[in-house]
C-alpha cells in the first residue's frame, strides 16, 4: 500500500509518499480503506523524533482517520464490508489502509463527509475525556479553554455547551476569538493583548473557573491558579509554552483545594480507549446527527501536500482541524 513515510526525524520536507506493507487483520479488527486523515500536534512531534509511537503501534504517523471497511476479522459481528467509520489510532493514519479494533470504530453520521469525520476522533475524544471523564463537568460549570481555536479547543467549546456549562476561551487573534464565540464561547480573551486572569474573574463574579483545559503549561500556571475556583480542576493536556514552573508553591493549590491533572490519550491502554469511545458514541454521537455538535474543518490538503499541511499547522494558522484527503 501507499503511505506517508519519512526519511529521518526532522522538518516537514522529510515526509514523502512511499510503499509499505498493508497491515494484517486480526479476528476482532477491521481493515479500513482510508479516505481522510486528521492532523494533530502529536504528528509534528513524532516527525521531529520527539514523540515516538507506543510499543506495538504502527510507526506511520497519524492518530485518526475515516474511511470504508474493506474487510472484517472472523469474530466481528457488528460491522460489515462497506460501512463508513472513523476512529482514533495509536498510529498509522497517513496510509491507504489502517487496522482498528472493531469496538473503536465510530459510525460516520450520514450528514458528514469523510474529511469531516476524520476531524472528529482525536479532538472530540480528547476533549470528552478531559471534560467528562477527568473534569467531571456539571451543568453550570465555568470552563476555561486555552487555545480555543485549536482542534481540541473547538471540540471542547461545543461539548461544554452540550453539557449546559459556560465556555470561556483564550486565543491569539480577534479572528480566532470571533470564531470561538460563533461556536458558543461566552467570552474570548486575546492572550497577546492582556492577562486573562482579571477578565475571567470579572466574568465569573470572582467565583473563578471550575475546569481549566490547558495546552500551554508553565507560562499560564500563576494565572490558572489565580482564576481557579475552590475545588476546581486544572487539566494539562500539553506544555507547548514550557514545562518548568519557577517557584512552584503547593500552598497556592491547597488554598483552592484544587486538583492538578496531567493527561494524554495516545499512551492509554487498549481497553481504556475502547471504553472511552463507546461512552462517547452513546453520549455524544446523536448530537452530530442532530447538528448540535459539528465537525470544524479549517482546511483540507491532498495527501501529497502533507509537508505544506504540517507547515500550516506549525504556523498556527488553523481554526479547527486540518485534514489530509487520501487520494
Amino acid at each position: 500500500m501507499k503511505a506517508i513515510l519519512q526519511k529521518e526525524a526532522g522538518g516537514a520536507e522529510q515526509l514523502y509518499i512511499g510503499d509499505t506493507e498493508t497491515p494484517s487483520l486480526r479476528e476482532d479488527e477491521l481493515l479500513v480503506k482510508v479516505k481522510a486523515a486528521g492532523l494533530n500536534r502529536a504528528d509534528i512531534l513524532q516527525r521531529q523524533g520527539r514523540y515516538p509511537p507506543p510499543p506495538g503501534a504502527s510507526p506511520i504517523i497519524g492518530l485518526e482517520m475515516a474511511g470504508i471497511i474493506e474487510n472484517i476479522g472472523g469474530n466481528v459481528q457488528k460491522w460489515k464490508k462497506g460501512d463508513h467509520v472513523c476512529a482514533l489510532l495509536p498510529g498509522g493514519g497517513y496510509a491507504e489502509y489502517a487496522v482498528i479494533p472493531d469496538r473503536m470504530a465510530i459510525p460516520i453520521p450520514s450528514n458528514l463527509s469523510f474529511e469531516e469525520a476524520a476531524s472528529l476522533p482525536e479532538a472530540f475524544l480528547t476533549a470528552f475525556q478531559a471534560l467528562v471523564w477527568i473534569g467531571q463537568i456539571n451543568e453550570g460549570d465555568a470552563v476555561l479553554i486555552h487555545a480555543g481555536a485549536s482542534g481540541v479547543g473547538t471540540a471542547a467549546i461545543q461539548l461544554v455547551n452540550a453539557f449546559q456549562a459556560r465556555a470561556i476561551v483564550t486565543a491569539g487573534s480577534t479572528e480566532k476569538l470571533n470564531f470561538c464565540q460563533q461556536l458558543g464561547a461566552e467570552l474570548g480573551i486575546n492572550y497577546k493583548e492582556k492577562s486573562f486572569a482579571p477578565v475571567v474573574l470579572e466574568a465569573t463574579s470572582e467565583n473563578g473557573i471550575d475546569i481549566i483545559i490547558d495546552f500551554v503549561g508553565a507560562p499560564y500556571w500563576q494565572q490558572n491558579i489565580e482564576v481557579l475556583a475552590v475545588d476546581g480542576r486544572i487539566i494539562i493536556l500539553a506544555t507547548m509554552g514550557g514545562a518548568i514552573v519557577d517557584k512552584f508553591n503547593f500552598r497556592d493549590l491547597f488554598k483552592k483545594r484544587g486538583a492538578l491533572i496531567a493527561s494524554s490519550l495516545r499512551s492509554r491502554s487498549h481497553d481504556y480507549k475502547i471504553n472511552l469511545t463507546q461512552d462517547f458514541i452513546q453520549k455524544c454521537l446523536p448530537l452530530f446527527f442532530s447538528g448540535k455538535l459539528k465537525a470544524v474543518v479549517d482546511k483540507i490538503f491532498p495527501w501529497d501536500k502533507v509537508a505544506e499541511a504540517h507547515r500550516y499547522m506549525e504556523e498556527n494558522r488553523n481554526m479547527g482541524k486540518i485534514v489530509l484527503k487520501v487520494m
